[in-house]
């Protein structure tokens, strides 16, 4: 609540610099912040009496809101990249798709691995469960397995996280 919204009869009125001014009637803290230029801004109305502070209260929105802009900015996202691998893979396919998953988890991504599988290749899943197994081994020194090879239908998928 700002200005004329407050209607308490005694407030604790906090001037601009921060200080206290003590007990106030309601339509005298009114007063001093229009004398002052200023907004009387209710800071605590769960309090007794209430709390009010005399600020420019559109200044005070605008720096809040360039403070959200700011953390926003620092605030990093997690994506999940995904790569793609099939059962009968050669091992210098499986090198360049390690290379990947590495660069991805020292950026800070998580990494999901899918084998897909197509007709007959159904029948061979414990070879998709080496192929992952030995994946996570040769990332082990900069990611961590986050949930462990799983069949989805027609494809077997493992997740990667990067170590903190």
């Amino acid at each position: 609540m700002i200005n004329d919204e407050i209607r308490d009869k005694e407030v604790r009125l906090i001037d601009a610099d921060g200080g206290q001014l003590g007990i106030v009637a309601g339509r005298e803290a009114q007063r001093l912040a229009e004398e002052k230029k200023l907004d009387l801004v209710k800071i605590s109305p769960t309090a007794k009496p209430p709390v009010c502070k005399i600020m420019d209260y559109s200044k005070f929105k605008f720096d809040q809101a360039k403070k959200e802009k700011e953390a926003r900015k620092k605030q990093k996202t997690v994506d999940v990249k995904e790569l793609r691998l099939s059962p009968n893979i050669d091992t210098h396919d499986i090198q360049v798709k390690i290379k990947k998953a590495i660069e991805f988890l020292e950026y800070g991504d998580k990494v999901k691995i899918v084998i897909r599988f197509r007709g007959r290749e159904l029948g061979h899943t414990d070879v998709a469960y080496g192929i992952l197994h030995d994946f996570a081994q040769q990332v082990n020194a900069v990611g961590v397995v986050d949930k462990p090879p799983k069949m989805e239908a027609k494809s077997m998928a493992m997740f990667l996280t990067p170590k903190l």
